[in-house]
């Protein structure tokens, strides 16, 4: 409410009669507030305070990568061209669906059906590798 007539006080001019009602200027004022504080309420992550350090990150295994790395290319070569080939040009190549879809001269919505696909099947294919989580 303090900020409501705050606002009026600073801009007189807002005020007009001819404009509308006073009344419903400051009514619309409330709210708009009122929302805008509920917004930032809402996006705002609350603080951690600890005396705790973090722990420091796990070094980076290159021998597990490796095997990681080899993994996922058996796991692809085992998918049908089609499925490998908008795997590859989404996620390793980092093309969008339309520039991935120009690439392999098919529409933007094959691209996203055979992602989905793919992807399921990748999951199956990792699956019976025992490839778990």
């Amino acid at each position: 409410m303090q900020e409501t007539l705050l606002r009026a006080w600073r801009h007189p001019e807002s005020l007009d009669p001819t404009r509308g009602s006073v009344r419903s200027w400051l009514f619309t004022t409330a709210r708009n507030l009122a929302i805008d504080a509920w917004r930032r309420r809402s996006t705002r992550v609350g603080e951690v305070f600890t005396d705790d350090l973090p722990e420091p990150p796990e070094a980076i295994d290159e021998a597990e990568r490796a095997v990681e790395a080899w993994t996922v290319a058996e796991a692809l070569n085992r998918l049908s061209p089609t499925h490998r080939e908008v795997l590859v040009e989404c996620f390793y190549q980092g093309r969008s669906v339309a520039e991935a879809a120009s690439r392999l001269g098919v529409p933007p919505g094959t691209v996203k059906s055979r992602t989905h696909y793919a992807l399921r099947s990748l999951r199956l294919v990792l699956a019976e590798m025992g490839v778990t989580g």
